[in-house]
């Protein structure tokens, strides 16, 4: 048997975020407890390893000098907040509307971006700590104390943080690429399931599959765009070239995420109707030779992300480049084969699909040739431009904020649906005169999410993970009654807790329940909050589940036909771009990166929104039927502008040109006029039902044409938009008739 090296082991947890934020916690967290302990000042354990903890919750993903940005701001936040609450927690209901009006103010400038989102949400979990430690220890004397030890551990993690940044400035960007590919390759072994030749097999189901692959492919893309964004130099105004153009491992790691994007276009490709190619070449072995290139690719960018991650050469075998040149070898024997059929008809046919699967190999033999880059990538110009939208000045983040400042804002509902559950449990825990009852308002704050389903699932982990902290915290505290043994327990758990918040909640909730018993431990018997934190963690649950469904309810049935809509428009932009570069030559500008990123973000959009109904009881779920066919068309739809995008460089008559671009303009229109009716609940803005007759006479005249790829493909879209538009029918609700329309 073999065994992991240690070094190789120790290189794949530095190749993780959560091994990386587990290790930069850990030193802190260490040095704190070694620091109280040699100046025997267990009391300070606590508020200070609360101080960490709020600290990393509101890290931000920034190189060193946004990070250093970050942590300022913060801990200003902090500082005014630990003090307000040291001054107003005798008065309670001061106290109550303060925290009431700070958890509304503060969840409206988390729609600034996610970097405000982050110190916003750290900044209410700082202030009810603070008050969890007055009530369990009582205000000291000095009332600059606590405030100053809450500070002072966040001020250590923010130091480490930024020395962290600075150091490795570049490895989280490399693990954001890293993970790209690594969802590719998963997107690709999915993809492939779609080229099994197998008649009766549920393509629908299998595409809404791929769909919600794409989302995790589409927000890997994002995140690697905004690490790369808040890591690359900043450009000089004079030159428009960075200072340090010489770089060279931002421009490799620049050079793999451009290369990612066009990889996806390619792998999110279609240039037939699979089920018609399945039906067709059932007796042959094509499809499963398109199968199983498209799965070795899938392995390729799995090695790639292996290869990244760790920073280790990656040597292409030669297997891709086999199976390939086999499908060639199979499509050459096919075209061999129907030059002997008969029949003018089904040669014709049998034409446009050999056509298809040949428009394929091309694609799969540029998506080749693309890892390959991947693998032994030439540094990208720095000067090369990355779309941010984060905003730049006041104005803008303001105009964020008042964007949101609207009863129909997801942001505004949240505001104000957490502000009065905060309000409900500070009632609640008043009247009951609770020990510990602060607890409360920190599990309502950690598990009342904007949607029903994620604070569903927020309840269940944290009541959980609550319950399953305390049972094997009260078994550490009778097997190991030693308080250095407790101390380094509670280290420990502080690293799981960072290691696995994001990704594990329920996990990380057990292990954040270990860090407060122990480290309350050094002072007082923590085995008396065990039972307190239990009846606590249910209570502010169950306010939590009530807020998210009686306090402007934000069911997501009600979203479906607006991310419907932007999915229309993006498509039709999408289409746009393409067409501007049909016969041109092939150019991968901002605008054209842009309207791409677009589309694809407005169909993940669109695949979380189904998602996020089928989390939501069965009563609010109108339209999901519907939303789940729109859902498939559309993303299908994405599929063959995809593919027209991968073949928007090659070249064509001036005729041809004319022709793509007049049948392109008129399919936009009809993709404007789905994404109206979806906004507006207006289905007369789609004529007649079963009026299709634009998309299938462009489709008519397209076919006349179709020797051309890009023309050939445009009539794939041309014959999709019948069903699109028979889906969005669904989905916008039927008008009653009115007084004027009953007499006409």
């Amino acid at each position: 048997m073999f065994r992991t090296a240690p070094h190789t082991l120790l290189k794949r947890l530095w190749a993780h975020d959560s091994g990386v934020a587990g290790a930069r916690v850990g030193i802190v967290l260490a040095a704190i407890m070694a620091a109280c302990w040699h100046y025997d000042r267990l009391d300070y354990v606590m508020p200070m390893f609360l101080g960490v903890i709020a600290g990393g919750i509101g890290e931000t993903d920034d190189g060193w000098r946004g990070r250093l940005r970050t942590v300022l701001v913060t801990l200003l936040s902090f500082s005014v907040a630990s003090l307000t609450v040291q001054l107003l927690f005798d008065r309670h209901w001061a106290f109550a509307a303060a925290l009431c009006v700070a958890a509304f103010v503060l969840t409206m400038l988390g729609a600034i971006s996610e970097r405000y989102r982050a110190i916003a949400w750290s900044t209410l979990v700082l202030s009810l700590y603070s008050a969890t430690g007055i009530e369990t220890h009582g205000h000291s004397e000095l009332l600059w104390l606590q405030p100053a030890l809450l500070l002072a551990g966040a001020t250590a993690y923010g130091a480490v943080s930024v020395a962290w940044a600075r150091i490795f400035e570049l490895n989280p960007v490399r693990r954001r690429i890293a993970q790209v590919y690594d969802m590719l390759a998963q997107y690709l072994w999915l993809k492939a399931a779609m080229f099994e030749p197998i008649r009766g097999v549920d393509m629908e189901r299998r595409r809404i599959a791929l769909a919600h692959r794409n989302v995790d492919v589409v927000q890997a893309l994002n995140l690697a765009k905004d690490a790369l964004l808040r890591r690359l130099p900043p450009i000089d105004p004079a030159t428009g070239v960075p200072p340090d153009e010489g770089n060279e491992q931002s421009r490799l790691l620049l050079a793999q995420y451009f290369i990612a994007q066009d990889v996806h276009e390619r792998a999110s490709s279609s240039h037939v109707a699979y089920a018609e190619l399945a039906d067709a070449f059932f007796h042959s072995d094509v499809m499963f030779r398109c199968q199983r290139t498209l799965a070795l690719q899938g392995s390729v960018c799995a090695e790639l992300a292996q290869a990244i991650s760790l920073r280790r050469g990656w040597q292409d075998d030669g297997a891709t480049t086999q199976a390939l040149a086999d499908l060639s070898g199979a499509l050459a024997h096919l075209e061999d084969e129907q030059l002997n059929s008969a029949g003018p008809g089904r040669l014709s046919k049998r034409s446009r699909q050999l056509r298809s699967l040949q428009a394929l190999r091309q694609n799969l033999q540029s998506l080749d040739q693309q890892l390959a880059g991947a693998g032994r990538p030439q540094p990208a110009s720095l000067g090369e431009t990355l779309f941010d939208s984060t905003p730049r000045t006041l104005r803008e983040a303001f105009a964020k904020v008042r964007g949101q400042c609207r009863l129909e804002a997801p942001s505004f509902r949240h505001a104000v649906r957490l502000s009065l559950a905060l309000a409900a449990g500070f009632f609640g825990l008043s009247l009951l005169h609770a020990d510990h009852g602060y607890w409360v308002l920190l599990t309502t704050l950690f598990v009342c999410q904007p949607s029903f389903g994620a604070t569903r699932r927020r309840v269940l982990e944290r009541v959980a993970g609550t319950f399953c902290g305390l049972v094997a915290g009260w078994a550490l505290l009778v097997l190991f009654p030693d308080l250095l043994i407790q101390s380094a327990v509670a280290v420990a758990a502080g690293m799981v807790f960072f290691a696995f918040n994001k990704t594990r909640y329920g996990f990380a909730t057990a292990a954040v329940t270990l860090v407060v018993l122990m480290g309350n431990n050094q002072t007082s018997n923590a085995a008396e909050l065990i039972l307190p934190r239990m009846v606590d963690t249910v209570l502010g649950a169950l306010i939590a589940s009530a807020a998210v469904i009686g306090i402007l309810p934000d069911w997501r049935a009600r979203r479906l036909r607006p991310a419907a809509a932007a999915a229309m428009t993006t498509a039709a932009r999408y289409l746009q771009a393409i067409g501007a570069q049909v016969g041109g030559g092939k150019r991968d500008d901002l605008a054209y990166r842009v309207a791409r990123r677009n589309a694809h973000d407005a169909d993940a959009a669109l695949s979380t929104a189904v998602s996020l109904v089928l989390q939501e009881p069965g009563l609010v779920r109108g339209g999901i039927d519907a939303g789940i066919r729109v859902l498939v068309q559309s993303h299908t739809l994405l599929n063959y502008l995809s593919a027209l995008g991968a073949h928007r460089g090659e070249g064509g008559t001036a005729e041809e040109q004319a022709i793509f671009q007049q049948a392109s303009a008129k399919l936009g229109g009809q993709l404007d006029k789905m994404a109206y009716a979806l906004r507006e609940k207006d289905l007369g803005a789609l004529g007649a039902e079963g009026d299709d007759s634009v998309a299938l006479t462009v489709a008519a005249e397209l076919e006349l044409h179709d020797d051309a790829n890009a023309l050939a493909q445009l009539a794939l879209v041309s014959r999709q938009l019948p069903l699109l538009q028979k889906a969005v029918r669904k989905l916008v609700p039927t008008q009653l008739p009115t007084p004027e329309t009953l007499k006409a």
